[in-house]
């Protein structure tokens, strides 16, 4: 008799299994850009030969490739974490309309708690406004089944389908099998006219299409094993989606629930048989209430959370007290204040920029963390490419004083129209970008300016004070962020020429180039107990008790940047 064979387990987190998903669903093309926590759906891709993976310059240049592969007839994939997909929501409303060819999957991750981005939004709005399937997964072996799933979705209904991961679901691990990859050939891409070049006339009429298309999924929605019903005790019962069923499972395990893992549209009968059938319905969810209003306009009665648990993770301890009406209580955060790695190229340029006094218009990167106390120097972040049109905006309120900080990815991701319309519009002062060759906060990923792509290959490389000049900078200056003095003389000349400058402060960032110089001297005796060397906020550097200070050779790197800033000799480079 012959044996099935065992498949193969792999221990993978929600972002990793759901690319092993994918690839063994026949994908063939997936584009992104670095954003944490989605970020390991495609270096988890990249390592597949026969999956044209990238990372783009940007999310919107991501999905428009990958939906122009899908509707060329290549079953393909976009991923981001939610502030990347606001990048992207141009493609992606129109993407409704057009609808695909082979099959399209729309991947987003929320970042509930906002342990890495610049807010706290909730992704299944945009679903809604998009008019676009959404499927959730609870878990890093849900996440491998429903993408397959999102992908036999696509198809039959000809749209895009979005999967939206959070945090934990992204990162969490969990054992997953490992199938054989099907074998798919391209979709034949035909020419039509009326349904891929949204012109007025042809959107209106796609419009329509795409209202047809919504009664449909919703009539899927009502029959699908995605939406799953687990009927126990019928005084309490849940309706809830992702990670948050989990939670409900620990703390309520002998309740009803109703598990929507397709939760757009809504299953408005199951819902309603739902309802009837526990004497008490509560809504479980994380940050805003998409599936409570959706209730509350079916004529539920539904008990739900107080307003305050739309801010910040739900947790697990947290049902019993949304079952109880309570309100969230805030507790002091424990967390460790971040922190420039040792050896960092940034901290040069925010010790100079605190020295100069400028007001500083930021970026996302690890730069950002230079706002913080003891370096305190910059002095707002908004968005990405949001540090060059800050500048100009701050610039024309505030004159001279004004400098702009982006990172080498930031700029090519966003930065360059900023650079190009502050130039056009005659806006004088000072950009600078701190290449440290890398996209470093996500992970260290290549960009366009390593000449590097995701898989190692080497490709064509851009030469960043080349884009400036074309942009329109008069001054394109190359400085190493470590020569203190010499980058101080150079910022406060451009500060004040009445021309625009840019100068790239350039230095590998300490994850890639890990080469060290040896520990400065510490001469205790020559220390005057200023502790301005703390002011460059160095993990490796200390105060002690008697308020002398004491370096950790094993952290520092060498780069010399607290033997400049103190006074007294008292720190000395060695050899």
């Amino acid at each position: 008799m012959r044996r099935n064979k065992t498949p193969d387990t792999a221990f993978l987190s929600g972002d990793e299994a759901l690319a092993q998903g994918a690839y063994e669903s026949g994908l063939a093309h997936a584009a992104s850009y670095p954003g944490t926590p989605a970020t390991e759906v495609l270096e988890y891709l990249s390592r597949f030969p026969d999956v044209q993976s990238q990372w783009s310059v940007n999310e919107k240049v991501a999905f428009e490739v990958a939906l122009g592969a899908a509707i060329a007839g290549l079953r393909s994939l976009y991923a981001s974490k939610h502030v990347g997909l606001n990048v992207a929501m141009d493609p992606l409303m129109t993407s409704a309309y057009t609808g695909v060819n082979a099959g399209f999957v729309v991947v987003v991750a929320d970042d509930p708690g906002i342990h890495s981005s610049q807010n706290e939004q909730d992704t299944r709005l945009f679903a809604k406004v998009a008019k676009l399937p959404l499927l959730e997964p609870s878990s890093p072996a849900e996440a491998k089944a429903f993408v397959k799933k999102a992908f036999a979705i696509s198809e039959e209904f000809d749209t895009p389908v979005m999967i939206r991961l959070t945090t934990r679901v992204a990162h969490t691990k969990e054992n997953i099998e490992i199938f054989p990859r099907a074998s798919l050939p391209p979709k034949a891409f035909k020419i039509d006219v009326p349904k891929y070049v949204m012109v007025p006339r042809n959107a209106y009429l796609r419009h329509i299409d795409l209202e047809k298309r919504l009664v449909k999924l919703q009539a899927y929605a009502e029959k699908t094993a995605l939406n799953t019903v687990e009927l126990k005790t019928r005084t309490i019962g849940f309706i809830t989606a992702g990670v948050s069923y989990l939670y409900v499972k620990e703390m309520y395990p002998d309740a009803s629930v109703l598990k929507l893992g397709f939760s757009f549209p809504f299953p408005e009968k199951r819902i309603r048989e739902f309802a009837r059938s526990v004497k008490q319905l509560y809504v479980i969810e994380e940050i805003e209430p998409f599936m409570e209003e959706q209730l509350r306009m079916l004529g539920i009665k539904v008990k739900a959370k107080h307003p305050s648990f739309r801010i910040g993770e739900l947790r697990p301890e947290f049902i019993p007290e949304i079952v109880k009406g309570k309100e969230k209580r805030e507790e002091p955060s424990s967390a460790r204040k971040p922190v420039l790695c040792p050896g960092c190229p940034h901290r040069g340029v925010f010790t100079v920029l605190k020295k100069v006094k400028a007001v500083v218009t930021g970026d996302i990167g690890c730069y950002t963390l230079g706002a913080l106390p003891p370096l305190s120097s910059l002095h707002s972040c908004i968005c990405m490419g949001g540090g060059i049109t800050f500048f100009e905006g701050f610039s024309r309120g505030l004159g001279k004083n004004v400098v702009g900080v982006i990172g080498d990815s930031t700029f090519v991701h966003s930065g360059i129209t900023g650079l190009i319309n502050a130039a056009y519009n005659k806006v004088n002062g000072l950009i600078m970008i701190l290449d440290n060759s890398t996209t470093a906060m996500t992970g260290s990923q290549p960009h366009p300016a390593t000449g590097v792509t995701i898989k190692g290959e080497p490709t064509k490389k851009l030469i960043l004070e080349d884009v400036c000049r074309v942009a329109g900078a008069d001054n394109v200056d190359v400085v190493n962020p470590f020569d203190l003095n010499n980058l101080e003389n150079l910022v406060r000349q451009r500060m004040q020429e009445d021309k625009l400058s840019v100068i790239i402060a350039r230095f590998p960032c300490r994850l890639i180039d890990r080469s060290r110089q040896p520990a400065p001297e510490y001469r205790q005796a020559a220390c005057k107990k200023c502790l301005l060397c703390l002011s460059v906020n160095c993990p490796a550097i200390r105060k002690t008790d008697d308020g002398f200070i004491e370096l950790n050779a094993a952290y520092c790197s060498g780069c010399a940047v607290c033997v400049q800033v103190c006074p007294a000799q008292a720190l000395v480079k060695r050899g």
